[in-house]
């Protein structure tokens, strides 16, 4: 499913850092940095190709100079 987020994304928080993301190997590896957090958040996306607005529960991995990356939808609403 192709999106795009269209808005700021609102509620944020962390629900696992450092040793406690099981990816935690690949996206040091992959992206570099240190400090790694799983995040989520709020936001609302826009569809493709239908361009359908939706709320949406988003998660995705930050670090510190590296920022937002993998987001990924993990529920519509």
């Amino acid at each position: 499913m192709n999106w795009h987020l269209v808005s700021e994304i609102t509620h944020q928080e962390t629900f696992a850092e450092g040793s406690k993301i099981r990816e935690l190997h690949r996206l040091i590896e992959t992206y570099g940095g240190k400090n790694w957090k799983k995040r989520k958040g709020f936001g609302r996306i826009r569809l493709s190709p239908s361009g359908e607005l939706c709320q949406a529960e988003l998660h995705w991995y930050e670090a510190h100079g590296i920022g937002k990356v993998e987001m990924k939808i993990k529920e519509l609403l």
